[in-house]
């Protein structure tokens, strides 16, 4: 298995840096505040706000179709509106590479879409009006929710969704362990718990993971992998992409935080 890193954070702060991308991209900066140390303003900036939510124009998606490969401002529009959304397609460079791929990938099957990863008519229809996930535990404010028929993972934050991702989990084919015992590839449901975290590649029988987050021991994980693919391939662990498995473990508490995994 090879080793490509495609992931455009790395190192420390990389969580901080992902959430500023997302925050920027919807929107959020600085200037909200500043009418704050004095009331008056304060006053007449909640009045201008107001009159704003009454006559702002709704978000409106370009019309040319995107795919990989492509580049420029509709792919820059694109990626901010992911962003904003909390599915995360890296920075907003304008270059439609694997990163934003995968983001579509996880919009298209919140959105119930043919998860092709080509932005037309009706992804960008339902970019202009787009349905939540459903969540499993609305009791848990902070908690990890896998949904391995949609092939998506939510991760919540006092109530707030923080991420969306694709992933790629238990493939359903027979296979032998290296190290005694076969079996069929399935990832387990149920509720559970991340145990640990551990950095970098980590090798076990079975091949390499990248920054694993486990949930089940030892034995079962939320890690990148340089394949994660649209269609469930892994021998049970849940893959995620590897530009988001490079923050991932930062997004949440080891050992924890709620993982609900369920079909």
């Amino acid at each position: 298995m090879g080793m490509r890193v495609h992931g455009k954070l790395t190192g420390l702060g990389v969580a901080a840096a992902a959430l500023t991308a997302i925050a920027a991209a919807g929107g959020m900066t600085g200037t909200a505040h500043a009418a704050t140390a004095n009331p008056t303003a304060t006053s007449a900036a909640h009045s201008a706000a107001r009159v704003a939510s009454v006559v702002a124009p709704a978000w409106t998606a370009p019309r040319n179709t995107l795919k990989e490969g492509d580049s420029g401002s509709a792919v820059k529009t694109l990626q901010r509106r992911l962003n904003s959304l909390k599915y995360y397609a890296g920075s907003a460079d304008g270059k439609f590479g694997s990163d934003t791929v995968e983001a579509v990938w996880a919009f298209q099957e919140v959105q119930g879409l043919s998860v092709d990863g080509v932005v037309g008519p009706q992804t960008w229809r339902a970019l202009e009006h787009p349905k939540s996930p459903k969540p499993r535990n609305p009791k848990v404010a902070t908690r990890i929710e896998v949904n391995l028929g949609m092939r998506v993972l939510v991760l919540y934050h006092n109530h707030r969704i923080e991420l969306i991702s694709h992933v790629s989990s238990g493939g359903g084919y027979y296979f032998c362990n290296p190290g005694g015992g076969c079996a069929y590839a399935t990832t387990p449901t149920g509720t559970y718990h991340t145990t640990v975290y551990m950095p970098g590649w980590v090798t076990v029988p079975l091949g390499k993971m990248y920054n694993p987050v486990f949930f089940i021991g030892t034995a079962y994980a939320i890690h990148g992998d340089t394949d994660v693919p649209v269609n469930p391939v892994s021998h049970g662990c849940v893959r995620v992409p590897m530009d988001i498995a490079d923050f991932f473990h930062q997004l949440v508490k080891t050992p924890g935080t709620e993982v609900i995994v369920y079909n």
